[in-house]
């Protein structure tokens, strides 16, 4: 059990890799409060996760991007469950097209899901960390935000900016025992990809020397070492999980 009694909060966690991240750490042991818009449809399989490992399952209703909705609920999370150890920022949108014709507008709501709900939930729970000296605070990246894409550009400036926010938080909170790190997966077979044309799916995987797009399941592992003890000594990486895809 690699997360036994450990406490975690993981946002955008209802489905895709949100979920899969939810179900990993509930068979390692920890407690999860996963907030999103909606419950999960997966909440059975959720709970019996949570009944394998021996912890938890909680589910919290919030708007990531405003403030004012996501403040209270962590604040009332830290003080249901005592203490967070593990904080996943997952909640991320798209909506692609070229710079000429997004608004801004549209790149405002990226900007506000991706980016701005990561700095809201850090700052509350990166406090409580740091009071408690210890915690892992993992934010998901994209390799998009290391290389950048056409059609993607607010998409890709937001987890850029996350990658910045994540190695400012490790030389922030470094001092008080509390690491950040960024996973950046690439090319991963989830419903948002699935909805990819067929020439757009075949181009993605000329680029990936594995040949395959990846697993939720795949990415959920890296994370949970990101905020296990196996990674005690790990902060400030961005960690690409994208089957060698374009380097």
């Amino acid at each position: 059990m690699m997360l036994e009694g450990k406490k975690a909060i993981v946002t955008g966690g209802a489905r895709g890799i949100g979920l899969e991240i939810v179900l990993r750490f509930l068979r390692e042991g920890a407690t999860v409060y996963f907030i999103d818009l909606k419950p999960s449809e997966f909440l059975s399989e959720m709970e019996k996760a949570a009944k394998q490992g021996g912890g938890q399952v909680f589910y919290k209703e919030a708007n990531v991007a405003v403030e004012e909705k996501i403040t209270p609920v962590v604040d009332g999370i830290i003080k249901e469950a005592g203490a967070i150890d593990i904080l996943v920022n997952n909640a991320g949108i798209t909506d692609n097209n070229l710079i000429f014709r997004m608004t801004l507008e549209d790149w405002n709501r990226v900007m506000s899901i991706n980016l701005a709900s990561a700095f809201m939930i850090s700052k509350v729970v990166g406090r409580h960390m740091a009071k408690n000296k210890s915690g892992s605070i993992i934010n998901m990246a994209s390799v998009v935000g290391v290389g950048g894409n056409a059609g993607q550009a607010s998409y890709a400036a937001s987890k850029a900016g996350l990658i910045g926010l994540t190695r400012s938080l490790a030389k922030e909170l470094g001092t008080r025992g509390v690491r950040a790190n960024a996973v950046a997966p690439g090319f991963i077979d989830t419903e948002m990809t699935r909805e990819l044309p067929e020439a757009a799916h075949e181009a993605f995987l000329t680029q990936i020397a594995m040949k395959r797009p990846g697993s939720a399941e795949e990415v959920a592992k890296v994370v949970t070492f990101l905020a296990s003890e196996q990674s005690s000594y790990v902060s400030g990486v961005v960690l690409r999980v994208d089957g060698c895809m374009a380097i």
